[in-house]
């Protein structure tokens, strides 16, 4: 398949691009070209996508067999491609968000659950309905917490940065709340089977990993996974409502419970994922965060001190 990939050198597009051209497929990049492709010899076209005349410009005249598109977040980031492709390509998948579910009371979140109006993702809701609306041949993921290699949020390295100086970790009210991560290569496993399924088209998919764990769990995994013993672990825990942080991020995950049923994937996608979660942790502290440097790295612990001089 000629397959165009709206991003395709950080993070997700990174691994779904080794994967594709690892399974044949000629992959054409458009992105704004901060990185280089991730694969030699993959095409990439330098543009930004929410220029729309200059979207249309380069893409123009050009025929794909399928889109990923893997960095709208708005509607209006997604509709200039769908007017160009809508009708054209055999397969339109989505990355969305698990972010776009109501907090509920009965978990996990399954695809048909209620969805948040005020989520900071209903633009990848809003998007979701468009492409069901339009009648475009499309396949949505919605990832939970992804992580590995090439993370450019602060989740895993944010434990790796208190574990790795020996410094307490501040969890939240008693560790206690559950979550679940996806290990980045498993989403793009996934991602590459919704191609050519056609149980795949018109659905939505929640994609992580097969494992619940809660704050502390995850500390103590992160622990194991660079080595560390729980006994060399130090925890410190705080009531997040006694704090007014602001703007400021105190902690890397939403003080929730939030985690999601991935069985439709795994049954419609013959899909399973391959890292469990110490494993996949250990990919990222070895494969990105010490290959990096940013155990050598300054850390601003100030939000830390705050909390740990009242702990």
């Amino acid at each position: 398949m000629r397959i165009l990939i709206m991003g395709g050198t950080r993070f997700i597009g990174v691994a779904l691009t080794r994967i594709l051209v690892s399974q044949g497929h000629s992959v054409v990049l458009f992105n704004r070209g901060n990185n280089p492709p991730p694969v030699e010899g993959v095409e990439q076209i330098h543009g930004d996508r929410k220029n729309v005349s200059e979207l249309k410009e380069k893409l123009g005249g050009m025929d794909f067999d399928a889109i990923f598109d893997n960095t709208g977040r708005e509607l209006e980031d997604t509709k200039p491609l769908v007017e160009m492709f809508g009708n054209k390509v055999a397969h339109f998948v989505y990355v969305s968000s698990a972010g776009v579910y109501l907090p509920s009371h009965q978990l996990p979140h399954r695809e048909t659950d209620a969805i948040d109006p005020q989520s900071r993702h209903k633009g990848k809701y809003e998007t979701e309905a468009y492409l069901q609306a339009q009648g475009v041949p499309f396949t949505s993921v919605r990832p939970v917490y992804i992580y590995g290699p090439g993370n450019y949020n602060d989740l895993e390295a944010w434990f790796f940065d208190r574990l790795v100086r020996n410094r307490p970790i501040p969890i939240p009210d008693g560790g206690l709340y559950i979550t679940q991560l996806g290990h980045v290569y498993d989403l793009a496993n996934a991602m590459s089977m919704i191609l050519g399924n056609p149980k795949a088209i018109g659905q939505i998919y929640n994609i992580s990993g097969d494992r619940y764990v809660t704050f502390t769990g995850l500390a103590l995994a992160c622990a194991e996974a660079m080595g560390k013993k729980p006994e060399e672990v130090e925890i410190r825990y705080y009531e997040a409502r006694k704090f007014n942080f602001g703007k400021r991020k105190a902690f890397p995950l939403r003080v929730q419970h939030f985690f999601a049923d991935i069985t439709k994937a795994k049954r419609d996608l013959n899909w399973q994922p391959e890292y469990d979660l110490v494993s996949g942790l250990r990919d990222s502290f070895e494969n990105d965060y010490l290959a990096k440097g940013r155990d050598k790295a300054e850390v601003d612990f100030s939000i830390d001190e705050e909390i740990l001089s009242q702990c």
